[in-house]
């Protein structure tokens, strides 16, 4: 392993810390991905649907 001298646990630490924020990060954008599939799919069992599932060239 590569020696960072004086200041390797500040590195170490800062990788780590680096680390923790994108795995939340990503955790964070899965679950609102699911929670918003959940919103489209109630809204849509309630009748309401996207505008770009209606057919082009009509006007709302």
């Amino acid at each position: 392993m590569m020696s960072f001298g004086p200041y390797a646990s500040f590195i170490v630490t800062s990788y780590l810390l680096a680390a923790l924020v994108v795995a939340i990060l990503i955790v964070w954008i899965a679950l609102d991905y699911r929670r918003q599939q959940r919103a489209l799919r109630d809204l849509e069992a309630s009748g309401i649907t996207r505008r770009s599932a209606q057919a082009s060239g009509k006007p709302s």
